[in-house]
């Protein structure tokens, strides 16, 4: 009986939480870079902001979960992205996301929301990106986080 009140508890948790948002402030950014190749995969790459500070950061003492990205802007307008989340050193995928530009299917603005395992506490949290183009194309992005 006690194990099932947990697993509600933890349930309701993960249904009420506070976020947080990487980067921490307005005048930061966060640019995932993909591939020069066409439809090939970028090398692994911890997730940082233009001033330096890793999202890792955020998950030092306690393990979290990721909730959502939201896609900002983007280097080309007329192609396919895909990007993937992981943990760890093993990279253990949280995450894959597809999207187009704005000449393709939809807004360069989207949210992609998440329901992911947890990321354990004190672990590197990474991105990698392709496109369907054969030049390093970029999006800027937000992610919201909550630990617990």
């Amino acid at each position: 009986m006690i194990d099932q009140i947990a697993r509600i508890e933890h349930a309701a948790h993960a249904l009420r939480h506070s976020t947080s948002v990487f980067p921490g402030d307005t005048d930061l950014t966060c640019i995932f870079t993909a591939a020069a190749g066409a439809n090939t995969w970028s090398a692994w790459a911890e997730i940082v902001d233009s001033g330096a500070t890793a999202l890792t950061a955020a998950f030092v003492s306690s393990r979290g979960h990721l909730t959502e990205i939201l896609i900002e802007n983007i280097s080309d307008d007329n192609t396919i992205y895909m990007m993937e989340i992981s943990w760890g050193a093993a990279h253990n995928l949280l995450t894959t996301i597809r999207f187009a530009g704005g000449t393709k299917f939809q807004s360069p603005d989207m949210v992609a929301r998440m329901w992911a395992k947890s990321i354990p506490e004190g672990e590197t949290v990474y991105y990698r990106m392709k496109t369907a183009t054969g030049v390093a194309d970029t999006c800027l992005v937000h992610i919201r986080y909550h630990i617990h």
